[in-house]
């Protein structure tokens, strides 16, 4: 309940607090934390934020980890986390859902749920899980697109950029489409 007995000691908004964490030096240690229960353990423990998967998001569900979860149920594992640890909160966001217009309404729509940061991947729907074989990509410049319509969208959100390229473009490739 950290969100209803918060001291209001830091009212940065969660975008603001993971870029401070990013400039510092050395490595953000990010514990992945799917609840209000793991949230509140690992802020217990000291981390200074926390990464929510998509993989533990849709386990906890019951389900596979191919893009099937909403926008909305991954709102609510947002909100979860992020009230219950006070810490910024890393989100992977898949595909963005969609193209440009819905990878708009993703980052608005985890924003308003309190995430941090978010990452989205050059993966085509139907996507599946990063370490598996026979992925399919979505063009470097359809990827770029919806990055920068990500980007348009957001206050505060950090938009992180992922690819799965190595695997079918090599190293050279995922670096090209990185680059991009």
């Amino acid at each position: 309940m950290i969100y209803l007995t918060d001291t209001g000691k830091d009212r940065l908004p969660p975008g603001q607090r993971f870029r401070h964490l990013l400039s510092q030096p050395g490595i953000i240690q990010m514990p992945g934390a799917y609840n209000g229960l793991a949230a509140r353990q690992a802020a217990k423990a000291g981390f200074e934020a926390l990464y929510l998967s998509g993989a533990a998001m849709s386990a906890s569900m019951g389900l596979a980890d191919l893009g099937i979860i909403t926008i909305d149920e991954v709102c609510f594992f947002i909100r979860q986390v992020a009230r219950a640890s006070g810490l910024p909160v890393l989100v992977d966001g898949d595909t963005g859902y969609g193209e440009a217009l819905n990878a708009m309404h993703m980052v608005r729509s985890f924003e308003d749920a309190g995430a941090a940061a978010v990452h989205i991947e050059d993966q085509i729907l139907p996507k599946k899980c990063g370490h598996l074989n026979d992925k399919k990509l979505a063009g470097p410049q359809e990827m770029v697109a919806k990055v920068h319509a990500a980007h348009r969208a957001r206050r505060d959100l950090v938009i992180i950029a992922r690819t799965d390229a190595a695997a079918s473009e090599g190293l050279d490739g995922a670096v090209a489409r990185a680059r991009l």
